[in-house]
């Protein structure tokens, strides 16, 4: 549950409308495997994403860093608006 709350963190610190971010984690088919699903309101989708994804992909790294210092398991984070 820790690297949902990195996670939050990371993207309310990028986000304008804090109050709509919300993000869960799924269970997934595979145990070393964990999901989470970021959700944002449509303004922030670019300031979250980034050009070309970079922002959204260094969300990603620092993540998966913090999962391999404690669960090594490989995660996957899902952002979408609403």
């Amino acid at each position: 549950m820790e690297l949902v709350l990195l996670t939050e963190e990371l993207v309310k610190a990028l986000a304008v409308n804090k109050d709509m971010v919300s993000v869960k984690e799924f269970p997934s088919d595979d145990p070393n495997t964990i999901i989470i699903q970021v959700i944002i309101d449509n303004s922030d989708m670019g300031r979250v994403i980034g050009k070309a994804g970079k922002i959204a992909n260094s969300i990603r790294t620092i993540v998966q860093a913090s999962s391999y210092l404690k669960d090594n398991k490989r995660v996957k984070i899902n952002i979408d608006s609403f």
